[in-house]
């Protein structure tokens, strides 16, 4: 069973930052790639828009070309947890954020791959 429980979210003014969390399990971590999607208001229907997937032991990690430089991915392995540190956040980064995982298609940030999912966590973020 794969489970991710996604938490961090909130509030935030622009420019500032936030770090997001999802807690699984060793065997996800171990064997899984797993990463984080967005849904804006800004996409269609339900995609989700991949912002960072990371492959088993944080060997590679892939970013949106929109968050490149401004959020990390990582993994804390002894803590079974994935990491979303977000910094200087602009409006447009506002959304539903869910963990999500995957047993191939590391390197791909879209949603239709990885089709395990937490509930999600909320970014509001003002200008």
């Amino acid at each position: 069973q794969v489970r991710l429980t996604e938490s961090g979210g909130g509030s935030v003014q622009a420019g500032g930052s936030l770090r997001l969390s999802c807690a699984t399990s060793e065997a996800v971590i171990k064997s899984y790639c797993i990463g984080w999607f967005r849904q804006t208001p800004g996409t269609d229907g339900n995609e989700r828009e991949g912002v960072a997937t990371i492959s088993p032991f944080s060997s590679l990690t892939y970013y949106a070309n929109s968050v490149k430089g401004r959020f990390t991915a990582s993994l804390d392995n002894a803590k079974n947890t994935l990491f979303l540190q977000m910094t200087d956040v602009k409006p447009e980064d506002s959304g539903t954020y869910y963990c999500m995982a995957s047993q191939s298609y590391c390197s791909s940030l879209e949603g239709k791959y990885f089709p395990y999912s937490g509930q999600g966590t909320r970014v509001t973020v003002s200008s």
